[in-house]
C-alpha cells in the first residue's frame, strides 16, 4: 500500500541528508516522499533537488509560511490515503512505516502514534519516551495524561482534510488541533510505546521556544476551558521554572526530563543498528 511521506524544512542542511536516507532505508517501499521548503536561505533545498528518484517531490514557493501552513498543504499534495509525518532535523527507524501502515490499517483509527529515541544533535541518547493507549479523551490530552507525538504519527487524509493546522499558531499547532478534534469527538487514535521515531530534542527544547509554546498553552486553555483554570496556573508555572533555568543556563536539564524512561540494552543495540543502516543506505545523487 502506497503512503505519503512527508518532510517540511526550513535551513536544515546540516540534518536533512540523514532524514532523506532514514525515508530510504525504510523496510516499506511504497511510498511518495514529499519534500516541501519553507524558503530556506541556506542549501537545504539544493540538497532537495539533488535526489534522484521518481517517488521524491520537491515543492518550493520562495515563502515562509510556517510549519502549519505547510502541513495543510501536504494534506492537499498527497497522492495517498495515508500520510507520515516527520521533521526535517529527526529520523526514522527502518520499521516504523511498515509497523504504523499495519496498525493504522487494521484497527477503525484516524491516527497512529508512537514513542520515540530522544537524542541529541550528534545522535547520542537521552532516552526514550512514549505511552501505550487505544484512545484519549478530550481531558486527557488537555491535562497531557496522554500525549501525542506529533512528527511521529501516521494519519488519513480525510481526517486532515477535516481537521487543519491553525495556521495563526507559530507553535504547539499539534495541541490546539488535538484538543479541537476531541471537542468535536474526531480524535480516534491509538499510540505504541515502541520507539520507532528518532527525535532530536536539543534543537526544540529551548527557552524561547518553551516560553513560547507555553504562552500557546495558555491561550488553547483559555479558548477551550476558560480564564480561571488551575491549568494555567501550571503553565505560568513551567514558564517561571524555564526563565529561572535559563538564567543559570541549566535548560537542557529539561532534554532529559522529557524521556520518561531509560534506555533498555535492547533499544538502544536496535538504535544503533538503525543508524548504521541509515548512514549507510545509498540514494542516487543526494548531497
Amino acid at each position: 500500500m502506497n503512503v505519503t511521506i512527508a518532510i517540511p524544512f526550513y535551513n536544515a542542511e546540516k540534518f536533512l541528508p540523514d532524514a532523506i536516507k532514514s525515508v530510504f532505508a525504510q523496510t516499506h517501499k511504497e511510498w511518495e516522499l514529499l519534500l516541501i521548503d519553507d524558503g530556506s536561505s541556506d542549501n537545504s533545498l539544493a540538497i532537495a533537488n539533488s535526489v534522484k528518484d521518481s517517488r521524491v517531490k520537491v515543492f518550493s514557493d520562495g515563502k515562509n509560511k510556517k510549519l502549519a501552513g505547510r502541513l495543510n498543504e501536504v494534506t492537499k499534495m498527497a497522492s495517498y490515503d495515508f500520510i507520515v509525518r516527520m521533521d526535517a532535523d529527526d529520523l526514522m527507524m527502518p520499521n516504523r512505516v511498515e509497523k504504523l501502515v499495519k496498525i493504522i490499517k487494521e484497527n477503525k483509527v484516524d491516527i497512529v502514534t508512537s514513542g520515540v529515541y530522544s537524542v541529541l544533535n550528534d545522535l547520542s541518547v537521552i532516552g526514550v519516551r512514549g505511552d501505550d493507549y487505544d484512545n484519549a479523551s478530550f481531558k486527557e490530552i488537555l491535562t497531557k495524561r496522554k500525549g501525542v507525538t506529533h512528527a511521529a504519527l501516521i494519519a488519513r487524509k480525510e481526517w486532515y482534510k477535516r481537521n487543519i493546522y491553525d495556521e495563526n499558531l507559530s507553535v504547539a499547532q499539534d495541541l490546539d488541533l488535538w484538543l479541537r478534534s476531541s471537542k468535536r469527538n474526531d480524535l480516534k487514535i491509538i499510540s505504541i510505546s515502541e520507539p520507532l521515531y528518532i527525535y532530536r530534542e536539543e534543537n526544540n527544547v529551548t527557552t524561547k521556544k518553551l516560553l513560547k509554546a507555553y504562552k500557546n498553552e495558555r491561550r488553547m486553555i483559555r479558548k477551550y476551558v476558560g480564564h480561571y483554570s488551575l491549568l494555567i496556573f501550571k503553565s505560568y508555572l513551567k514558564s517561571i521554572v524555564v526563565s529561572i533555568l535559563s538564567v543559570f543556563g541549566k535548560v537542557k536539564i529539561l532534554q532529559k526530563n522529557r524521556s520518561k524512561k531509560e534506555i533498555t540494552q535492547s533499544e538502544l543495540k536496535l538504535y544503533k543498528e538503525a543508524i548504521k543502516i541509515i548512514k549507510e543506505t545509498k540514494v542516487d545523487g543526494l548531497r
